[in-house]
């Protein structure tokens, strides 16, 4: 039996001053936690950070565990590690505000039986330039981050903040370690598989983490992660097939088009050509407009909206791409039912819905 206290799983590859900051953020916010608290963290980097992150737990009495390349094993292995009877994930770019831990610890503590877990709200904050304004308008990035902060009970939870009891995580087996991805996908499958199980997923709205401002990317890297998260979209349909919905996938419209294009084309001559470019104008004037929402359409709102929706299609891309590498080319216009279900119980409806 595990003894009671929190401890705080953290799993890393890469990003040594970002982790330096956490830990430091995390020892801070130990002081005022009235729990017992441990700090681990599982790493797979290579030997020169690795050596920095372990100095960095040496320097914040953190545990260092080398682990496994998937991120949902990492966190199986912390947690194997771990002595304590609550369990935090906290992901590696982030930072602990004072009362983080004391939060997550006293509402699972208050909270009855029924729940399993306890998610927090992870604030975004960037600096004021090109790549933060356009990824602020994104339906898809950060969305899920928010809800804690608008909803009661969720379904899932990002593990950038959620805290378990560590008997229910144990009960339904854990992370997931060979999902279609390194990362993405293995948090939403935790959620819902402990949703399912009877371990309901409460919200505190001031168990807060910030996401490190030095994390903020080139949008060829946004563009990456969000075709990550796309690939893990179809995943989840392969292990939760009864969330499956009906989805305009912009990409498999698009070659869709092309293709009836291209066989009209002895038949029409140029104009069948021009349908792919004509159905890509009208798809991306209807998704820059529901980016740019009440917004005044001036020039630099426009160009961040339009660049927006083409950001967004590389979730699209992701769930394409997914199709065929799982040989199932039914899903092409098949997307995961993210957040439709009476497991989420919102305090005010969110901005953004998680897959478009």
């Amino acid at each position: 039996m595990s003894d009671t206290g929190l401890s705080v799983v953290v799993p890393v590859k890469g990003r040594v001053p970002q982790l330096r900051r956490l830990l430091e953020s995390l020892r801070e916010a130990a002081t005022a936690c009235e729990e017992a608290v441990e700090i681990l963290v599982v790493d797979d980097s290579e030997p020169v950070d690795a050596q920095a992150h372990q100095d960095s737990c040496a320097a914040f009495q953190a545990r260092y565990l080398r682990g496994p390349k998937h991120v949902g094993a990492k966190r199986n292995d912390g947690v194997r590690a771990a002595a304590y009877d609550l369990v935090l994930f906290v992901d590696s770019d982030c930072l602990a505000t004072p009362q983080l831990l004391q939060r997550h610890a006293k509402t699972l503590r208050d909270a009855g039986a029924g729940v399993g877990a306890v998610a927090g709200p992870t604030v975004v904050q960037g600096a004021e330039n090109t790549v933060f304004r356009i990824m602020a308008r994104s339906k898809l990035l950060n969305s899920a981050f928010e809800w804690p902060a608008q909803a009661t009970r969720v379904g899932w939870a990002t593990t950038s903040n959620l805290a378990v009891r560590r008997d229910a995580f144990e009960s339904v087996g854990g992370f997931a370690e060979r999902p279609l991805t390194v990362v993405g996908g293995e948090d939403v499958d935790l959620g819902l598989r402990l949703t399912e199980a009877g371990h309901g997923i409460v919200c505190d709205p001031e168990a807060v983490v910030v996401h490190d401002k030095s994390s903020i990317e080139s949008l060829a890297t946004v563009c990456r992660r969000l075709v990550t998260y796309g690939k893990s979209g179809q995943w989840l349909l392969d292990v939760h097939p009864h969330r499956s919905r009906p989805k305009l996938n912009r990409v498999s419209t698009l070659s869709a088009t092309a293709l009836v294009g291209v066989a009209t084309a002895p038949v029409a001559g140029g104009a069948g050509l021009l349908l792919l470019p004509a159905v890509a104008a009208v798809l991306l004037a209807v998704d820059t407009k529901e980016r740019l929402g009440d917004d005044a359409p001036t020039l630099p709102a426009l160009v961040e909206s339009l660049s927006c929706a083409g950001l967004d299609w590389c979730f699209d891309l992701g769930e394409f791409i997914a199709a065929w590498r799982l040989g199932r080319p039914d899903r092409l216009f098949t997307g995961f039912g993210w957040t439709d279900d009476p497991a989420f119980v919102w305090d005010r409806e969110p901005a953004k819905r998680y897959g478009g």
